[in-house]
């Protein structure tokens, strides 16, 4: 789902004419708060833009009405905002966003200005389009396709492009699976700071897969990825400091960081859930072998931790 979302509101950008630079400020803040599953500071961005007509912020809003993401789901608070939205003329951007073409059929006229874009040179565009064909968004999924688009934006240098074509090596998706190549592309991608680059990158080290097997380096990448949000980074780092490896066993940090990744992740969806009953149950032995107080520090700095 959150693929969707960045395809969303990437989309919508486009569709609507608008530049890249439109889509910053409480727009751009609200996307990546969403992404670290901050729905309620997603809410509190975007609320004053719905209820001054921003199109793109309405959308979004229906999409998390749809979803049931921060908010109960409701399909008629959803139409609602779709249906503000469409009443503006943006029936292309909408369907693209929501993928509910059957209510709103033609998509056409956005996909082809998002080609067109792509066709011209543009990173951002040919990202999005890589993320459509690797989760079937609208188009027939193709992850052949997708890594061309991806192998497009990431040799300009766009981040998020670079990590998605790095997975698609570590894992055969579209591309011959090649450990070394993957963690080349997740390097490039962390090194301008991309938080699920970084995190990939620290998953490599971790296991050895493309790079020497090097802990210390993982938790450095963990630690970075950790500090902008990423749960997965987040469990992962909580774990080493429990076990000691790769940083020096530290019960404290551990705690803070399982607390962290336990407390966002979603427990609504099977996969997730189990990642979460996972991740609190690790929490407990850690608790177990910490006093009181480590446990009020623990928890004092987790409620103090603030993403970077």
């Amino acid at each position: 789902m959150r693929d969707l979302f960045k395809v969303g509101l990437g989309v919508l950008v486009l569709s609507l004419g608008l530049a890249a630079p439109v889509a910053a400020g409480q727009l751009e803040d609200g996307w990546a708060a969403y992404e670290r599953a901050d729905y309620a500071m997603a809410l509190r961005l975007w609320r004053p833009m719905v209820d001054q007509g921003n199109v793109v912020a309405q959308l979004l809003l229906g999409s998390m009405y749809a979803d049931g993401r921060g908010v109960k789901r409701d399909y008629a608070e959803a139409a609602k905002w779709y249906r503000k939205a469409n009443d503006q003329g943006y029936v292309d951007a909408l369907c693209v966003l929501g993928r509910r073409c059957a209510a709103f059929p033609d998509y056409a006229e956005a996909l082809k200005w998002l080609y067109k874009f792509a066709d011209q040179g543009d990173a951002f565009p040919q990202f999005i389009l890589g993320l459509m064909h690797d989760r079937g968004i609208v188009v027939k999924r193709d992850h052949t396709e997708a890594a061309k688009w991806y192998r497009k934006a990431a040799e300009q240098g766009d981040a998020k492009a670079q990590a998605s074509l790095g997975l698609g090596y570590e894992f055969g998706f579209g591309v011959k699976r090649d450990f070394a190549e993957a963690a080349k592309w997740f390097r490039k991608s962390a090194d301008q700071g991309d938080a699920n680059g970084q995190n990939y990158l620290a998953d490599m080290y971790d296991s050895g897969h493309g790079v020497r097997q090097d802990h210390t380096e993982a938790a450095k990448w963990y630690r970075d990825a950790a500090e902008q949000g990423v749960l997965d980074a987040q469990r992962s780092l909580g774990i080493m400091y429990y076990t000691g490896e790769g940083v020096p066993q530290d019960y404290v940090q551990a705690y803070k960081w399982l607390y962290l990744a336990a407390e966002r992740m979603p427990a609504s969806e099977v996969w997730e859930s189990t990642m979460r009953d996972g991740t609190i149950e690790i929490r407990g032995r850690v608790a177990a072998k910490m006093t009181p107080a480590q446990r009020a520090e623990a928890q004092r700095l987790a409620r103090e931790w603030k993403p970077k």
